[in-house]
């Protein structure tokens, strides 16, 4: 079936699969589909140029395919990845990793190394030695949402 619909369609196919994946990747979400498009619209283009070779088959076509898939995902993560510029914000939605260095005033006691304390209007669950109410602490960790005090 496979050897019938290639030989029908030619070197059409590949270029039509290609703007298939392309159209895709424009419907679907992320960046994929666009690497293997252009894979199959290379594929395409060799196969017109070459296409009366008798080597060239419709499995070393799914090979080269192949190939030029992996090739084009790779250079095109190589390609995503080198665009990518360190932030200005860093910690930006990450809360708790925010306050590591600010202090605050204990308003329920540390009791077996676990207690609360508020900062701003947010109450945050703390680890550390055993404190009163009212002690002053430092943030000096922040970890799954969990700040780790010491007193001052």
């Amino acid at each position: 079936m496979l050897e019938r619909i290639f030989s029908e369609l030619g070197p059409w196919n590949w270029l039509v699969l290609g703007f298939v994946l392309l159209t895709l990747e424009i419907i679907l979400p992320g960046v994929f589909l666009v690497w293997i498009g252009l894979a199959a619209l290379a594929v395409g283009v060799l196969s017109i140029a070459i296409w009366e070779f008798a080597l060239w088959t419709w499995q070393v076509q799914i090979l080269v395919f192949l190939v030029f898939s992996l090739l084009s995902a790779w250079l095109g993560y190589r390609f995503v990845r080198r665009d990518e510029t360190p932030s200005d914000q860093p910690l930006l939605n990450q809360r708790a990793r925010q306050l590591v260095g600010r202090t605050g005033t204990l308003e329920e006691a540390i009791r077996d190394g676990r207690g609360r304390l508020k900062i701003g209007d947010t109450w945050w669950p703390v680890n550390g030695p055993d404190a009163a109410p009212g002690t002053k602490v430092r943030v000096v960790a922040a970890t799954n949402g969990d700040l780790k005090v010491e007193p001052l």
